[in-house]
């Protein structure tokens, strides 16, 4: 068992939880009925199977049935709202297409789009809770080796020393050479004629190489010698390419390349990525005009000035673009120096305090999302005075340029909003923007869109 009880099952578990979610739909949808005095008949069991349906679909493509060990539960619980979204929106839509929803209760249908992703997220955090006291206990863990030394290495040593819960077990660390590396753990360092020991004897797992590029022949000569059994080999890479991009292999004909700095949106996902900006975009402005109208008609009447405010920013490519406001000072700075708004801000009007807390301000933006020059989802867009600023002084900054800049984005959803009084604060900014750039899918588009919706754009520095 503690060398895997349940990752020798791994197939039979995964379609266990499969089977489980779906058996949660269908036991919610019938207890629901119940509670409303409600017959469940043959049009509702016919919903909560297309619901199941639905539901696996759209998980498979959202990977909610992947490996769970390093991933957050709160991040899990959003896919399965995403997921659970995307299924009642098929439901909708088949119930419209076959003018068949006059056939159901709304209040039965409305408990049960509610408790069931509760019931499938509470599944997931008692499932969870069981796994790390198994993996707390020494069950169900990987045996790891580490191959080399350094900063990596230690790095890597104290992320799973904190991490109990992953259940990856440190079996040793190795290299020939004397390493410059730092004890962590009580991890005693060996050579590598023991490392190849271990594995012949299978006490590991995996393997993580931590040398770095410069010792190049080293890890290739590792990697022929462990070419010859069956452990699974991982290069960590340097941090300078972890830090900015999570590299990604790709090949020009047959030669074979790591993509370091390059955007996941292009070719298709370009494509999907307009369509979606086009539809929820004129959607979203559809709904919002009447507010849009009552906002700048308030603008107007309360100090002197435009309605609108645009200002020059980069966009994608660093090209200047002009993005638009609601004007929420009384003034219009857009020189080669922008101070940033502060606490009490002179300058900034009555109505403008509440419109800039509230985000409101950025609703005009939706047209330049229509123009082609932003996306609904995106890094957020500094003033040009501020990227000349920045791009000096942070590693990497204009990497998030590399999309279109957006009206809400992953940085703002997490606190990361308003002012940046420290260069930490706009790394800290800047670390979320490329995560999003990295990770892009239509789903974490959609993920963030309902945090903005739901949780709004949040940040103790926004004034």
């Amino acid at each position: 068992m503690r060398k895997g009880l349940f990752r020798q099952h791994g197939t039979e578990l995964e379609i266990f939880h499969r089977v489980l979610d779906g058996a949660i739909i269908l036991g919610t949808l019938w207890l629901c009925g119940q509670g409303y005095g409600v017959s469940i008949e043959v049009h509702y069991a016919l919903a909560g199977l297309l619901a199941v349906v639905g539901f696996l679909f759209f998980s498979e493509l959202n990977g909610l049935y992947g490996s769970w060990r390093a991933e957050s539960i709160r991040s899990e619980a959003w896919s399965i709202v995403t997921v659970w979204f995307f299924t009642l929106c098929a439901l909708l839509a088949i119930g419209f297409l076959g003018k068949s929803s006059i056939q159901f209760s709304r209040l039965t249908l409305v408990a049960w789009a509610t408790a069931t992703p509760t019931l499938l997220i509470g599944q997931r955090i008692a499932l969870r809770y069981l796994l790390r006291q198994f993996r707390k206990s020494g069950f169900n863990t990987r045996s790891i080796a580490i191959a080399g030394g350094g900063a990596k290495a230690t790095a890597l040593i104290n992320v799973i020393s904190r991490s109990p819960w992953l259940g990856l077990r440190i079996q040793g660390v190795y290299d020939d050479e004397a390493s410059s590396m730092q004890a962590a753990d009580g991890q005693k360092q060996n050579g590598l004629e023991q490392l190849f020991q271990a594995v012949q004897d299978q006490e590991v797992d995996s393997i993580y190489l931590t040398y770095p590029a410069q010792q190049e022949a080293k890890t290739r000569n590792l990697l022929e010698r462990l070419a010859d059994s069956t452990v699974s080999v991982f290069i960590v890479p340097d941090v300078f390419v972890s830090d900015l991009f999570h590299a990604r292999w790709t090949s020009v004909g047959d030669v074979p390349l790591v993509s370091v700095f390059e955007s996941s949106i292009h070719g298709a996902s370009l494509f999907a990525k307009r369509l979606e900006d086009l539809l929820l975009g004129s959607l979203i402005l559809l709904l919002i005009s009447p507010l849009l109208l009552v906002i700048a008609l308030a603008v107007r009447m309360t100090s002197p000035g435009p309605v609108l405010f645009k200002q020059r920013r980069y966009g994608l490519n660093g090209q200047v673009i002009e993005v638009w406001k609601f004007r929420s000072m009384c003034v219009a700075e857009d020189g080669e120096v922008v101070p940033q708004a502060t606490r009490s801000d002179p300058r900034v009007t009555g109505l403008g305090a509440f419109l800039r807390g509230t985000s409101l301000d950025e609703l005009p933006q939706f047209f330049n999302v229509l123009q082609g020059q932003m996306s609904i989802v995106g890094p957020r867009p500094h003033a040009v005075a501020h990227n000349e600023q920045y791009r000096k002084l942070i590693h990497g900054y204009m990497l998030r340029h590399k999309v279109k800049p957006g009206i809400t984005g992953w940085a703002q959803v997490n606190g990361w909003r308003g002012e940046t009084d420290t260069v930490e604060k706009m790394e800290k900014r800047v670390q979320y923007d490329l995560e999003y750039i990295n990770n892009w899918s239509l789903w974490f588009d959609l993920k963030i869109i309902l945090m903005t919706i739901f949780v709004g754009m949040r940040g103790k520095n926004a004034y």
